[in-house]
């Protein structure tokens, strides 16, 4: 993990919930993506799914009685021109949402003059994702509060104060135990790794969907092209009709008319 070179929080950028929604809607569409914002078991589901009291009793891990959202987001039709502006309210406290942006500081921090994610405005866009109606965001939602209220019970169990109260070598030490996911970490930290694991996958695909994200990456998309669209090359071509040959698929291959 990256390390900061302040313990203090910069101030975080205001946007808009068309904004926010706006990379929410990226985020979603981008869901089919492996690792970037599919949906994975949560640690909660899935010790309640193995019924192993030994993996419960193996760590601490917050019992909290948090009530699912109850709107209608939406809907089956949505006008997608014209989004609503406020679908559903955005449910996270200053508190958590602080705790957020310090992990999205972490994470991706600003560097030689090209914002992070904070500065592009993650914390906010975890903020529609884990409210909103839905059953997938729902279950981040579970994870990723007691995620939250676990950081803030581990810094005062170790440190007695509250995680966003430590000075940056102790926020560091709690997060590097459950930062490189359960192969590294005791078997007591599995759940709040798999649960970190999530929050920041949430955090970078935020990021990544941002104009300074993709600008990072390379992605050339929703681009205007001047003149006439010039086709794929014939490199892209070939590595085609590569695969489709690979999946028993050629008679799909693409063949120009006249051929």
């Amino acid at each position: 993990m990256k390390n900061v070179n302040s313990t203090r929080l910069p101030a975080m950028p205001a946007m808009s919930r068309r904004q926010s929604l706006k990379l929410f809607g990226l985020m979603v569409a981008g869901a089919t993506v492996p690792g970037l914002a599919a949906c994975t078991s949560t640690p909660s589901t899935e010790v309640a799914a193995s019924g192993n009291n030994s993996v419960m009793d193996a760590g601490h891990w917050p019992a909290m009685d948090i009530q699912p959202i109850a709107l209608k987001g939406y809907g089956k039709d949505p006008n997608l021109i014209i989004p609503p502006s406020s679908p559903w309210p955005r449910t996270l406290t200053q508190t958590q949402l602080d705790l957020v942006a310090r992990i999205s500081a972490i994470l991706v921090p600003m560097e030689n003059g090209q914002p992070g994610a904070l500065e592009v405005g993650a914390p906010h866009v975890v903020d529609e994702w884990v409210s909103a109606p839905y059953a997938s965001q729902q279950r981040d939602r579970d994870t990723i509060l007691r995620l939250l209220y676990w950081l803030d019970d581990e810094a005062e169990s170790l440190y007695n104060s509250p995680f966003l109260a430590l000075d940056n070598y102790a926020q560091m030490a709690i997060l590097d135990t459950i930062a490189f996911g359960t192969d590294a970490a005791p078997i007591a930290f599995h759940r709040p790794a798999q649960a970190f694991n999530r929050l920041r996958t949430l955090i970078l695909a935020a990021y990544f969907c941002s104009v300074p994200g993709s600008k990072e990456i390379g992605y050339m998309g929703n681009v205007a092209i001047a003149g006439d669209y010039p086709g794929p090359t014939e490199e892209a071509m070939s590595h085609l009709d590569d695969a489709l040959a690979s999946l028993g698929l050629t008679e799909y291959a693409y063949t120009p008319l006249g051929e």
